[in-house]
């Protein structure tokens, strides 16, 4: 009788449907994937209820049914720390593990910072799922990342590292007398030393090791090539060699490898010491952002101030923060005034003066008067919470550079014990060399073999880059932007907001046929309905002098040209030469020269029409960023082009190119055309990196090579770019790309040497040197030299941590001037 099918119900969360008749669809397209039984859709819940066999259907088959018909699923998404992971085999190993459970969508293991990503259905799948999986793999489950204190986290850490500690120090004080006794006449036979030894050393021996055949136990039990898999094999072999040569089995008594298999176990505990003590370090930027967060705050509950915890808070509370305490909310000032501390989160090297009206940050410091913040922003809302989030999503991702060391690791293990028996045989039975001398070699091959130092090239320098990244200000949300912004050739910049303050001010005002004050009025009235900077500047201009704004009808923005509406029953025109065009509205000649002046001076002219007859010129100025000319001097230092794109007028953008530096320009260009034109860039072979709002420009960003969005401190667009920088400051994205191109060198500096030493050493371990200088590569330097190049990847990329990109290094002396004169007071 053939067995039912184990039928499973799983629930995806629908996005994208707008009507019952987008359920419909979804719930078609989910009924036609084969081995479906049923499929139900409730358009209320947004959720689809899905029955299907899975051994033949995967949850990514009926997200890609989906995705198909129009309509996205969301799913959820965690981080696990994972404790006793060596090498890129372990990594491998734990992603299979959790790829495998029913209803994991994606799974990406970090061995820098020992942590997995996971996306999954949690219809199908649980935390407690992956706990069991990862155990069952041989690894230690920690807990959430974020839900472990740093004392718990720490005290595990500490118990790992005592632990290996123990087994080196315990191994390398027994293997040393015993080594001595190898070379010591004491007068006694070798058979009883053999003894001794052997009684001596086994206990020792299987205590070091103990860790290593474990790992290699669970790893051939889940059909799996490991690390530990060669070192047992090392150690195994040198220690039951050791044993037949005691009692004469096949070997001799020559063949006494005890002091070997117990010193090649303790160092390679020594390695993993040291190795899993600096990766350690590697994620030191979380954890100063997470310090950064109060535990509790202070505020004013019926006109009474009483302490709470920070879960407790509710948007709208009133917090008080008194001097040298942190800010536990995002949120604006309501009263007080003080200078407030923005380094860790903005990088401003100078605590700017907050008053009333004044936007804060959580987790910055007030360093001098008491304020009252009302709280905008809570918890997992926060500036800072973000910051935190998308620095560890993207330290769990893979620059594509890392796909160079996963397929030399997909292959590394069979490789080397396909050299370590080849060397065995070829000295044995070829060259007919001692036994001892081929399994020396064996042995040797087997242990010296390292893909830990390219399992850790790239995860742990990313790790630590993008780490210092957001200790600088810089945010790298994926590792893919890391690496594009290493191989950058053009930025292009948008002009408005981000090479210029964005915060334009009316400068002249040249009326025809009409007094000043009603051009101003006129222009006034249609621009408040606009947010658009330059329609901000005229309401502005108007209020200051104090008149009466009228209401405006039938209002209409005319993308990158202008506005339209009817003032007192008369259509007004407010815009460029091409909204004029259009329209069949000539300008006189004294008008078009009044143009051509205020353009000539970097001015932008507003031209403004009543009933088809231009009236007017207002001239607005935008003053540019201090360090706007020094980001431009220090791109093309670095021998990258400049460009400036902007939907201004020609004029105007060639006058403030010229001051800045930059030589090729882009004007007129309406707002979806800025996307154009770094496509256009693309097409021509260029890495274009383009640097916007974050907001406007998000097309531009999107097609770009690299985006890079301009933050302001405390109104981050995490949504846009590859790369945002918290302070609205242009050397900022020029420090981005000196530290991605640091990163990236130090990468492949990292994956060289890895390959450096395997290619070098393998073959010493082989015994290649042996017929040309007589040398004989010992195991416990093989595994001593093993230990070295996993430390030493890892040591170069902890030096990432103290890298300063030379744009940055001007902020970082008016940082310590500052210290210094605050220190004197």
């Amino acid at each position: 009788m053939v067995p039912e099918p184990v039928k499973k119900k799983a629930d995806l969360k629908i996005t994208g449907m707008h009507c019952a008749t987008c359920a419909v669809t979804v719930e078609g397209a989910l009924a036609n994937v084969k081995n479906v039984t049923k499929a139900q859709v409730n358009f209320g819940t947004e959720t689809a209820r899905v029955e299907f066999d899975p051994s033949k259907v995967s949850i990514t088959d009926l997200e890609k049914a989906v995705r198909d018909a129009g309509y996205e699923v969301t799913n959820r998404d965690v981080v696990l720390k994972v404790g006793g992971m060596m090498c890129a085999t372990c990594v491998q190993t734990i992603e299979a593990g959790l790829r495998a459970l029913p209803g994991v969508v994606a799974a990406n293991v970090n061995l820098g910072n020992e942590q997995a990503y996971v996306t999954y259905n949690p219809s199908l799948a649980s935390v407690e799922d992956m706990k069991r999986a990862i155990e069952d793999d041989g690894y230690q489950y920690l807990g959430i990342a974020g839900q472990v204190s740093d004392e718990a986290e720490k005290a595990a850490r500490d118990a790992d590292l005592h632990d290996k500690l123990m087994r080196f120090s315990i191994g390398f004080a027994v293997s040393i007398p015993l080594m001595i006794l190898m070379w010591v006449p004491l007068g006694i036979s070798m058979q009883a030393l053999a003894y001794f030894m052997l009684v001596v050393s086994t206990p020792v021996f299987f205590y070091v090791a103990y860790p290593i055949f474990k790992a290699a136990w669970t790893a051939l039990k889940n059909r799996t090539l490991s690390m530990d898999v060669m070192y047992a094999m090392g150690t195994g072999v040198a220690y039951v060699a050791s044993v037949m040569g005691t009692f004469s089995v096949v070997l001799t008594h020559e063949f006494m490898f005890y002091d070997t298999a117990i010193m090649l176990a303790a160092f390679l505990m020594l390695g993993r010491y040291l190795e899993a003590r600096a990766k350690g370090r590697t994620s030191d930027a979380i954890k100063k952002l997470a310090r950064l967060q109060a535990k509790t705050a202070t505020i004013i509950r019926d006109g009474k101030e009483i302490e709470v915890a920070i879960e407790d808070l509710v948007v709208g509370d009133i917090v008080i923060v008194k001097p040298g305490s942190r800010i536990p909310v995002d949120g604006e000032v309501v009263t007080g005034e003080s200078y407030v501390d923005e380094a860790m989160i903005t990088g401003e090297p100078i605590p700017p003066l907050k008053a009333k009206g004044s936007r804060v940050v959580g987790g910055t410091v007030s360093t001098n008067g008491v304020l009252s913040v009302r709280a905008t922003k809570i918890g997992k809302e926060t500036v800072l919470a973000q910051i935190i989030k998308l620095v560890e999503d993207a330290q769990g991702s893979k620059p594509p550079v890392q796909r160079i060391a996963d397929v030399a690791v997909t292959y590394f293990i069979p490789a080397v014990l396909l050299i370590a028996a080849s060397a065995f045989i070829v000295w044995y039975f070829v060259l007919h060399s001692t036994l001892l001398f081929s399994l020396t070699a064996l042995i040797s091959v087997l242990v010296v073999a390292c893909p830990c130092a390219l399992g850790l090239a790239t995860p742990t320098a990313v790790t630590v880059g993008i780490g210092r990244g957001a200790e600088l200000g810089i945010l790298i949300k994926n590792g893919e932007a890391l690496e594009l912004a290493e191989k950058v050739t053009t930025v292009i910049f948008d002009k408005t907001g981000t090479l210029t303050r964005g915060k334009p001010e009316v400068t002249d005002i040249a009326a025809t046929g009409v007094t000043e004050e009603t051009l101003l009025v006129l222009a006034a009235a249609v621009e408040k309905n606009s947010d658009h900077p330059l329609a901000q500047a005229v309401v502005r201009a108007a209020q200051a002098k104090g008149v009466a704004i009228g209401d405006a009808e039938k209002f209409d923005t005319l993308g990158g040209k202008g506005v339209r509406a009817l003032v007192l029953g008369e259509e007004v025109l407010v815009g460029n030469r091409t909204l004029m065009q259009e329209n069949g509205i000539a300008l006189p000649e004294g008008m078009n020269a009044k143009i051509r002046t205020f353009e000539q001076d970097g001015k932008t002219a507003i031209l403004v029409a009543i009933g088809h007859e231009p009236v007017g010129i207002i001239a607005i100025a935008d003053t540019l960023k201090e360090t706007s000319a020094e980001a431009v001097r220090q791109l093309k230092a670095h021998g990258i082009a400049v460009v400036m794109v902007t939907g201004d007028n020609r004029r105007t953008a060639e006058a403030i190119a010229r001051t800045i530096g930059i030589d090729r320009v882009v004007a007129e260009v309406l707002p979806g055309g800025k996307a154009a034109e770094v496509k256009a860039m693309q097409d021509r072979g260029e890495r274009v990196a383009f640097v916007g709002d974050g907001i406007n420009d998000a097309p531009a960003l999107a097609q770009a090579d690299v985006g890079i969005a301009i933050g302001s401190g405390t109104d981050i667009a995490i949504e846009s770019g590859g790369i945002v920088l918290v302070r609205d400051d242009l050397l900022d994205a020029v420090a981005a790309l000196e530290l991605s191109k640091k990163v990236m060198g130090r990468i492949k500096e990292n994956i060289f040497w890895a390959f450096a030493y395997n290619a070098a050493l393998i073959p010493v371990g082989a015994g290649i040197l042996y017929p040309f200088f007589g040398f004989v590569f010992r195991p416990e330097l093989a595994a001593l030299a093993m230990a070295a190049s996993s430390v030493t990847v890892v040591t170069l990329s902890l030096l990432l941590k103290g890298y300063i990109p030379e744009a940055k290094k001007k902020d970082q002396l008016v940082m310590k001037e500052w210290q210094s004169t605050r220190s004197a007071r």
